[in-house]
C-alpha cells in the first residue's frame, strides 16, 4: 500500500513505543523522513537501533507538555529537514482512578500529558504549516473520549477536549491548506492498555462490546493515520476517525 509520502517530513510524538513506533516504522517504509520524540533517551536509542532509518530518522529527547522542549523538537526538525509536512501527536498517559477520588496533582498530570501536550505540539506545528501553506496534523484520541469507561475517566475527558481542539484547529487552518484530523481507536494491543487486555476475563468482557470480536493491533491504527497524512485526504479536515471494530456503532 503506497501513500506517496516519499521524501516528506513527519514528526511523531511518543514514537518510541506502541502506536507511535509502528507509525514511525510505516512512514520509514514509505520513504518518508521521520522525527521521533520521547521523554526517555533509552527508549529513543532502542528505537533508533530497531528501525534503522539512517539519515531519514532523527530522534529528539523532549517532553511534549513542556513548551521549551516542544520548541527544541521543531527547531531541530527544521534544521535537519527544512520543513514539516505532518505531525502525528501520539503522546498520552492514564492513571487508573475515579474522577471523584483522584488527587489534584494526578488530575493535572493526566490533563497535562494528554491535552496540554497535544495543544503545544499542534500549535507549534500549525504555525509552521500556516507559513508553508501546507501540512497535515493527526492527533490520537480514543473511544474513551466519547464513552465513559471505568478507570478511564480523566483520560477520556482529556481526549474529548482533543477532539474539540481538532475541529477548532481545522477551521483556523483550513484557509492555509492545512488539514487537522484525529484518529480515535478503541482498545489496542499495546503496552499502554496491557492491564486491560492481558487479563483473560477482562478481555472477554471488553470484546463483547466490539462487533468484530477482538481488539485492534497497532498497525490497524497506523494505516488510517497514514491515509490522513496523504494527499488522498486533502479534502478531509476536522474529522474524528473511529477505528474501533464497530464498537461505536452499537
Amino acid at each position: 500500500m503506497d501513500y506517496h509520502l516519499k521524501g516528506e517530513v513527519f514528526v511523531v510524538t511518543g514514537g518510541s513505543r506502541g502506536i507511535g513506533r509502528v507509525v514511525a516504522a510505516l512512514l520509514l517504509e514509505q520513504g518518508a523522513n521521520v522525527v521521533i520524540c520521547a521523554r526517555k533517551q533509552a527508549g529513543l536509542d532502542a528505537v533508533q537501533d530497531a528501525l534503522k532509518g539512517g539519515d531519514r530518522l532523527l530522534t529528539v529527547q523532549a517532553h511534549a507538555a513542556k513548551t521549551e522542549d516542544v520548541d527544541t523538537l521543531f527547531r531541530r526538525t527544521l534544521e535537519k529537514f527544512q520543513r514539516i509536512d505532518g505531525l502525528i501527536h501520539n503522546v498520552g498517559m492514564n492513571i487508573i482512578s475515579t474522577v471523584m477520588d483522584v488527587e489534584e496533582a494526578l488530575w493535572h498530570k493526566i490533563i497535562d500529558s494528554n491535552l496540554n501536550a497535544a495543544f503545544l505540539c499542534a500549535r507549534k506545528a500549525g504555525q509552521i504549516m500556516r507559513n508553508q501553506k501546507y501540512g497535515k496534523i493527526v492527533c490520537l484520541s480514543s473511544l474513551a473520549g466519547t464513552r465513559a469507561a471505568p478507570a478511564m475517566g480523566i483520560y477520556g475527558i482529556a481526549k474529548s477536549a482533543i477532539e474539540m481542539m481538532t475541529r477548532v484547529l481545522a477551521q483556523e487552518l483550513a484557509a492555509f491548506n492545512v488539514q487537522v484530523n484525529a484518529v480515535a481507536p478503541g482498545m489496542v494491543r499495546t503496552g499502554f492498555s496491557e492491564p486491560f487486555w492481558s487479563d483473560e476475563r477482562l478481555y472477554d468482557h471488553i470484546v463483547k462490546s466490539i462487533p468484530q470480536g477482538r481488539i485492534a493491533e497497532p498497525i490497524e491504527i497506523a494505516h488510517p493515520i497514514l491515509f490522513l497524512c496523504s494527499k488522498g485526504a486533502d479534502f478531509i479536515t476536522g474529522q474524528i476517525f473511529r477505528v474501533d471494530g464497530g464498537a461505536s456503532a452499537v
